[in-house]
Parts: structure tokens; sequence; C-alpha cells
């Protein structure tokens, strides 16, 4: 599951908010197989230019130990390092600002590097046991152990930025992939390079009762992706947005079957 966080923030830094949300760098460029230089990764969809041409960008340490501070890029600021790393994940956020505007930050770029997820890492060490994995559980040991979150988070070496964009209807969540806003409920993340956005998907999940306290059976449209929705067998659903979202997308981690709709025609013609 995934949702879209609501979190307090300012449009400056105070000594409370000290976490900030930066947009994209005028040096992250798009790299692909045309201007990639020899060696460099061939995962790496973004770049830092230079004069002697493109290299890989910073990373989350880095960035987070000052790499670009004092270019102005950033949009707000938040208290909690935990609560900004999840928005990195989540992609979006929705943030209260202290003058009481609500805002909202989308996802712009990354700076390239593969996502590393903290949970996996807890349970690899065995802080937490692979089976108990949850937003929630991740949130509980960070907030038990401070001075290890940079140590946790800095393995993820991937580095979200963000743009603004406007909350134009409350009930429903960012813009995301396929250019459409995401409906709690109803709109699920696919992998993009398996799937077309706007496919609709039967997903039957008996196990799952996160979404209404009844086993899951619902019609979902294929509406965003990630770069951790890979392969056939993995979707995420979008829970909405705010803290009751959070807890439901925080437990979301079930058995799906899913039934990908197509038109009749082309199953005639042999494309499905």
């Amino acid at each position: 599951g995934f949702y879209e966080p609501e979190v307090e923030a300012s449009p400056v830094r105070t000594e409370r908010f000290t976490v900030p949300l930066l947009s994209r760098p005028a040096d992250l460029v798009d790299i692909d197989d045309k201007n990639r230089p020899l060696g460099m990764d061939p995962y790496l969809a973004f770049a830092r230019a230079t004069t002697t041409g493109p290299v890989e960008y910073f990373d989350r340490g880095a960035i987070e130990r000052g790499a670009l501070s004092g270019r102005n890029l950033e949009i707000a600021w938040l208290a909690d390092k935990v609560d900004a790393f999840f928005i990195h994940v989540q992609g979006a956020a929705r943030l209260k600002m202290a003058d009481g505007r609500l805002c909202r930050v989308t996802y712009a770029a990354k700076s390239g590097q593969r996502f590393t997820g903290p949970g996996r890492i807890l349970s690899e060490t065995g802080e937490i046991p692979l089976e108990k994995v949850t937003m929630q559980s991740i949130r509980a040991w960070f907030k038990a152990h401070p001075e290890r979150v940079d140590e946790i988070l800095w393995q993820n070496r991937s580095y979200i930025f963000f743009r603004e964009a406007p909350v134009d209807d409350p009930e429903l969540g960012p813009i995301a992939a396929a250019k459409v806003p995401l409906t709690p409920g109803r709109s699920v993340a696919v992998d993009r390079l398996l799937h077309t956005f706007g496919t609709p998907f039967y997903i039957v999940a008996p196990t799952l009762t996160a979404f209404g306290g009844k086993p899951f059976r619902r019609l979902m449209i294929a509406q965003d992706t990630g770069s951790a929705i890979t392969g056939a067998a993995r979707g995420d659903l979008f829970a909405g947005s705010g803290d009751a979202a959070g807890e439901i997308a925080g437990v979301v981690r079930n058995a799906a079957d899913f039934y990908a709709l197509v038109p009749r025609g082309l199953v005639d013609r042999g494309y499905a």
C-alpha cells in the first residue's frame, strides 16, 4: 500500500523545522543510453552535469550532509527526518504550513541510485523480524533508536526531489505518473515496463481487510508506478491522504490475485 502523508511544515527554516524538502537542482540531467558515459551504471536515469561530462549524482548521505546547501532549493522545512524520508518513499505529501495554508509537493526527479528500503536493512540485521516489517514498526524502531537514523537511512542512496502542486480537490490524491489524480481505494501502482496506465485490474486479496474491514475484492485502475514496484506479481494500492490512510497503507503486505482486463478484440488478435 501507499498513501499521501500530511505533515506540518514551514516555508522557512526555524529552530523546530530543520529538515528540507528540495526542488530539482539545475545540474541534475536525465541520462539514457544516448548520453551515458562508458562505465556508468546502466540503472542510472539521472546524473550530474559537469564540464567533463555526466557523472553519478550526489546520494542521500552526501545531500543530507550538505552537498546541495546554498542553492536555494528548499521548498519547505519539516520537523522530523523520518517524516521526510517517508515522504520520499511515497513520492508526495500534503503540507500544513505554519500560516494555515495547505500545500502539496509531488515527485519531480531523483538522484538516480537504487532504492534500499529500511525495512529490508532492519530485517537483515535482525532488528525487526521480516514478517513484522511494516511502516509502523519501522517508525517505532527509529523512535527508539534516534542515534541510528542516519546510519540506516543513508544506506538508501536514492534521494527524491519535489515540485509544488495545488490541492484542487481534498478528496483526491496527487497527480501521479499517469497524469491524473489518484483516487483512494481505486488507484493502483504497477510496473510500468509490464503494464499500461489506464488498465483496469480486478484484485482479490482475501487476507487483506484494511480497506473497509472486509476481504479485498475490488476493481482498480493502473495510474502510478515506482522504482520498487517491479515484476508481474507486485502492485501498490493507494489508500488516500493523511494519517488514517497511512495506517492502512503501512500494513498492506498481502498475497493477491491480479486480473488485468483487456478488450476482447486484443485477445482475439493475439495481443494479450
